[in-house]
């Protein structure tokens, strides 16, 4: 078959210890890093508890090897330094770095979980050639904190294989394709480790080894294996003889206005209804509303302003948003002027197009969200909050506080299974049993230093407790809806039954009145 021609370039970035760097990145913003003599894993749930996921130099010069359990290698190595893992973290990460990366060149892509494929097909002369374009990419990753491994060749396989194997900074030609990856083990093709072993045992140990046994010996041999570990099938792909395309994501969508000034101006007001305008017209062509607004200004002298805005309800309304602003530009400092001015919604979410009652009545949510969303500008996002449900079986714990910028009404409400207490108290006060019944609440009590008789009830209701974080010494409740002579309801519960075994006698409690 021909070859694949010499004018694709793929680069591929390797970082061996990706997780541990970004570790290191994130503690050294918080607290000291331990020394590098002192051995540092990071930890991740394993079947049997917590096991190694990566380690430091220091760690893997003692032996201590990925997979090994955690309480093992703390047992041999007392001094050891444990931390948990956060994959999904480490791929979010790479994910934002394979966007990054497309500073040098329009089609990236994440590479495993540790990698960066990059199609570099001419775009290296703008930075000097391939190796300059290779140093550069090195030095901007070292600058974040990253070791990186690069290799170039003509295709995506070859690049992955000298990222991991070949040695750092290799670049391959597609002449040389065969010479470079010859001298490769065959574990270079990323096999599981049973096809490693299994190739190791025919005497089969590196890719020049395996490009020299017969096409149709490897055909019969590896004929029912997956697409994706079949030896013959990476081997074409990597030396150009099938297709192997990168699949990047498509970038991601930017909702921004920008105005630039003809000279420098000192008051960004009369500039920002023209912005919001704009921005609003292209949220309205997606049917987008915005959530998280940034406005931000550039000074002549280089430097930038910013200011945020954030909004109870997706909204694309231009006077709301001016409205928002305004009274958050009033302190920046222009400088000498400014020439530009952005408006970004940096958080967007579906927003239909409506239309507006005939009758001219207002919308009383839309007023609502309007009224909240310019009090936490005014006073702050942690200053207003309103109510939201917890999903817990405890009275006392499904109700809590949320900031109203935190979602939608509707998200916040549940579906309770009974009626409750308009009023809770809490704590929950214990009354004085004056006649007991067999089954039911008490025929007469005392609470407050005042007697009341039942007049009439309904439950129970039982409430267990949460297994999960409850002490195993803690009872049951059955709650009682109970109203008294002079015509008052109140919500009662007996905490624990007879002879449960989680203490004496149970005990009665008023936890709420009804309205």
């Amino acid at each position: 078959m021909t070859p694949m021609p010499d004018k694709t370039r793929i680069a591929c970035a390797f970082f061996p210890d990706l997780a541990m760097d970004r570790w290191r990145r994130i503690v050294a913003q918080q607290r000291t890093l331990p020394d590098d003599t002192v051995p540092v894993v990071l930890s991740a749930e394993g079947t049997h508890g917590h096991v190694v996921h990566t380690m430091s130099a220091a760690a893997a010069a003692r032996g201590i090897v990925a997979g090994a359990r955690v309480v093992d290698v703390q047992a041999i190595h007392p001094d050891l330094h444990v931390e948990h893992a956060d994959a999904a973290g480490d791929r979010a990460m790479l994910d934002r770095l394979a966007l990054w990366a497309r500073r040098w060149c329009p089609w990236t892509v994440a590479d495993g979980d540790d990698g960066l494929l990059l199609d570099v097909t001419g775009a290296a002369h703008l930075f000097g050639g391939e190796a300059q374009m290779l140093r550069d990419i090195g030095a901007r990753f070292a600058m974040q904190g990253l070791q990186a491994r690069l290799a170039m060749a003509p295709t995506r396989g070859a690049a992955q294989m000298l990222a991991r194997y070949g040695g750092a900074g290799r670049i391959c030609g597609a002449d040389d394709l065969v010479e470079t990856l010859g001298p490769l083990p065959v574990a270079a093709l990323r096999l599981p480790s049973e096809t490693v072993r299994l190739l190791d045992r025919l005497g089969l140990k590196t890719i020049r080894g395996l490009m020299d046994v017969p096409r149709s010996a490897l055909m019969r041999r590896f004929a029912g294996a997956d697409a994706r570990i079949n030896p013959l099938l990476l081997l074409d792909r990597a030396l150009g003889r099938s297709a192997d395309p990168l699949d990047a994501p498509a970038d991601a969508d930017v909702w921004m206005a920008r105005v630039r000034m003809a000279e420098p101006v000192m008051d960004p007001v009369p500039w920002l209804e023209g912005l919001a305008e704009d921005l609003c017209a292209q949220l309205a062509k997606a049917e987008r509303g915005a959530r998280r607004l940034q406005l931000t200004i550039y000074r002549v002298d280089g430097e930038w302003r910013s200011r945020a805005a954030a909004t109870a309800q997706a909204s694309r309304d231009p006077a709301h948003m001016v409205r928002l602003l305004s009274g958050k530009i009033d302190g920046i400092d222009p400088g000498f002027g400014f020439d530009l001015m952005t408006l970004e919604a940096q958080r967007v979410e579906p927003l239909c197009l409506h239309q507006d009652s005939l009758d001219g009545a207002r919308d009383a949510a839309a007023d609502v969200s309007a009224l909240l969303d310019r009090l936490t500008a005014k006073l702050g996002p942690d200053k207003v909050s309103w109510q939201t449900f917890v999903q817990s079986h405890l009275p006392e714990r499904v109700e809590g506080r949320a900031s109203v910028l935190a979602g939608d009404t509707a998200e916040r409400m549940i579906d309770l299974p009974r009626e409750r207490p308009l009023r809770l108290l809490e704590p929950p006060e214990e009354i004085g049993v004056l006649y007991a019944v067999p089954e039911g609440p008490p025929a007469r009590f005392r609470w407050r230093r005042v007697s009341y008789l039942m007049a009439r009830f309904e439950g129970p209701e039982r409430v267990a407790p949460e297994w999960w974080r409850a002490r195993p010494e803690t009872r049951l409740r059955d709650y009682y809806k109970v109203e008294v002579g002079d015509g008052r309801r109140l919500w009662l519960y007996r905490e624990g039954i007879v002879g449960d075994g989680r203490g004496g006698d149970p005990r009665w409690f008023v936890h709420g009145v009804f309205s």
